[in-house]
């Protein structure tokens, strides 16, 4: 306040007024460059088909106008005369806005750059997807971290002495929070190593789903039955991890029972009803079938074959294909299929009179 008190008595009112003038000025002229800028712009994004207009539209969007105040009193401020305490304050507080403001146009560039990679990729490219978040993530906050200490640093402090403090200070926080550094960590191993991307569908224990986000702290993924499930990253990598997107082929096995008064030469013709069957359908490749065991009331078979997809529609298709050919081709050779069934022989008994 002494400092503003001087500065008033040693400047007529006339020159006060033109510093205000000067203010307003300089206020007014960066309001309409920035609104006539955004539209501009806005307007030549949609007439073209290029990213920097695109992305150059909401960097301007971030200036701030109480950033860039002080740059409008550092110009009103060379109408009058202050102390030199007070010009020196005035120039840091400029700087200092300056480097915020900056770093605002930075930060939203980064964000918009990034958003339109992500979309280019989005159900393309899951692993990219994954690492572009990250990386988005990480550039920010570098942003800001140089920020501040480049404001730190040109407000005096020692910039080498802070960071080796914050060296000591960050071993206590990193015992106090090592679970969340260790669910950090696990984000980064999961970028690294891509046990899994955005899109791929997975099943952890019990639980299974398509994974929508990856995060520096949780995954989250979308089960088939619409919930969103959440797991902390550095337990989702203690777990097994069954990854379906990966898969290049399927094994298929399943069982058949036929009475056991089906004579021996349909069964012996059986195995080939299932490789035909097999064999009729697309992407398949046929492995086996033979007459397996003898059952509690079926003579069972074993069938293995692979579908050449990893979709589990596509597999469902071709196994109901399949079970309506055996279906069909078993009626063809009057096969019966089993069914629970017990018998009962009384020993002794007489047949019933007949007549």
């Amino acid at each position: 306040m002494k400092l503003l008190y001087e500065a008033w008595r040693a400047n007529a009112l006339y020159d006060w007024a033109v510093a205000a003038s000067i203010i307003l000025g300089i206020v007014l002229v960066l309001a309409a460059f920035k609104y006539g800028a955004a539209r501009a712009v806005a307007a030549l994004a949609r007439r073209t088909v290029t990213s920097v207009d695109d992305i150059l539209a909401p960097v301007i969007g971030a200036t701030q106008l109480w950033l860039l105040l002080p740059l409008a009193i550092y110009a009103g401020a060379s109408a009058v005369e202050l102390p030199r305490k007070l010009e020196q304050l005035i120039d840091v507080v400029v700087i200092v806005a300056l480097m915020v403001q900056a770093a605002l146009w930075l930060n939203r560039s980064i964000r918009c750059w990034l958003e339109r990679q992500v979309e280019k990729r989005r159900g393309v490219d899951g692993q990219a997807v994954t690492v572009l978040a990250l990386l988005g993530f990480a550039a920010r906050v570098v942003v800001w971290a140089l920020t501040l200490l480049l404001i730190l640093g040109h407000l005096g402090f020692n910039i080498t002495a802070l960071v080796a403090g914050l060296g000591v200070g960050g071993v206590a926080v990193a015992l106090a929070v090592q679970n969340i550094l260790g669910d950090l960590f696990a984000s980064l191993s999961i970028v690294l190593d891509k046990p899994f991307v955005v899109g791929d569908f997975v099943v952890v224990g019990e639980l299974r789903g398509s994974v929508e986000h990856i995060g520096l702290k949780t995954t989250r993924v979308r089960s088939l039955d619409g919930e969103l499930i959440v797991f902390s990253n550095g337990d989702l990598l203690k777990s097994r991890i069954r990854n379906f997107k990966r898969m290049l082929e399927r094994r298929v096995a399943f069982r058949v029972g036929v009475t056991y008064q089906t004579h021996a030469e349909k069964l012996a013709r059986i195995p080939g009803i299932f490789r035909e069957a097999v064999e009729h359908q697309d992407k398949t490749r046929f492995d086996r079938a033979h007459f397996t065991a003898y059952g509690d009331f079926a003579l069972l078979f074993e069938v293995v074959y692979y579908v050449l997809s990893p979709e589990f529609n596509v597999y469902m298709d071709i196994q109901q294909g399949i079970n309506l050919e055996i279906y069909r081709r078993f009626n063809e050779e009057g096969v019966e299929f089993a069914y629970p069934t017990q018998t009962v022989y009384v020993h002794g008994a007489t047949a019933p009179p007949t007549g």
